[in-house]
């Protein structure tokens, strides 16, 4: 890495509370950021991916919300938080009582992120920074939120999740309506109105709805 991302996180984020999950606060970056305004080539020169860890997002933010509301989905369960971002899902769900929970992303800057927001929080949270699509899982509940935005990431999501359902496993997926979500094999288990920024978003406030996936 060209930046050292603890350094560059702690500079260029604030501790903000997401405004839906007020319990917990996070690494974020917001208008008086520079952060927030650079563009892609100025990311790229200080080798920095897209900082979607710098974000509090929708679905996720529905799916905290919905962990923190239930905890007995989570509580003394094994839970994988997949594409975790800032790691909201998982603090919720290590909040909630979760008897270990690991964050898996591919982006190198959400292991610092995770770990900060994590400190921030009072909370342990494991970290797994390969990709887990298709591979075998040892975790009876699967967090995973906004991840159908992609229509090939979508196609390589679904049969993951089905054979995860298939093994017993909750699957749940926190979505503001993404084009690519699988309702066929989803069942509704909330529906939230989620303050977010127009400036990541088409609204300021996105419908955002908790499914449970299932398998065909």
């Amino acid at each position: 890495m060209k930046t050292d991302p603890e350094t560059f996180i702690l500079g260029n984020t604030s501790l903000i509370a997401p405004p839906h999950v007020p319990e917990i606060r996070l690494h974020l970056a917001s208008e008086v950021h520079d952060l927030w305004l650079k563009t892609e080539e100025e990311l790229q020169d200080i080798g920095l991916p897209p900082p979607f860890w710098a974000f509090a997002w929708a679905g996720g933010q529905g799916l905290a919300r919905y962990i923190l509301d239930h905890p007995e989905i989570v509580r003394g369960k094994n839970v994988l938080d997949f594409a975790s971002g800032s790691g909201l899902v998982a603090i919720a769900a290590k909040m909630a009582g979760a008897a270990d929970v690991l964050a898996a992303d591919i982006d190198p800057w959400t292991r610092t992120a995770i770990a900060l927001n994590a400190a921030a929080n009072g909370v342990e949270i494991g970290f797994f920074g390969e990709d887990l699509v298709g591979r075998p899982v040892d975790a009876d509940v699967v967090l995973a939120g906004d991840v159908f935005y992609d229509s090939d990431f979508a196609r390589a999501l679904v049969p993951w999740f089905e054979g995860l359902c298939r093994q017993g496993k909750v699957v749940l997926v926190g979505d503001p309506g993404r084009a690519y979500l699988p309702k066929q094999q989803l069942t509704a288990c909330a529906t939230y109105q989620v303050p977010v920024t127009r400036v990541l978003e088409d609204s300021d406030v996105k419908k955002t709805t908790v499914w449970r996936f299932a398998a065909d």
